[in-house]
């Protein structure tokens, strides 16, 4: 798929899958180096409605570490069990500390995703 264009949600796709185990990023992380910074709201749609179990949701948290709400899982303590199973600590408020989990992605990924996405 190299230098094709595609659409927003196979982007999400793409980049969830190389979150990390063990870490998180953010619905707005995502929505950036899938090349559309002001689609956070997207993201979680596409990892809601269109996106397959294959793809790590569990990892996604909202931009202050707090983990989604119960209707994006089974119940509402999956996302945590999932988290805790790959050694994320998560607090007793739903929230990941983002300094320690969250996903630190490099220049080389982000630009690595432009040329993916045809973006360059």
């Amino acid at each position: 798929m190299t230098g094709q264009k595609m659409d927003f949600y196979e982007r999400v796709g793409i980049v969830c899958r190389r979150i990390p185990y063990g870490k998180v990023a953010t619905y707005g992380q995502i929505a950036m180096l899938c090349g559309k910074p002001n689609n956070s709201r997207q993201v979680g749609y596409a990892l809601n409605r269109s996106l397959s179990g294959e793809v790590p949701a569990h990892r996604v948290v909202n931009h202050k570490g707090y983990l989604s709400g119960a209707s994006a899982f089974f119940d509402s303590g999956m996302q945590r069990r999932m988290l805790e199973s790959e050694g994320v600590q998560v607090g007793e408020e739903n929230r990941v500390e983002l300094k320690v989990f969250g996903w630190r992605h490099t220049l080389e990924d982000a630009l690595e995703f432009r040329r993916l996405f045809g973006d360059e």
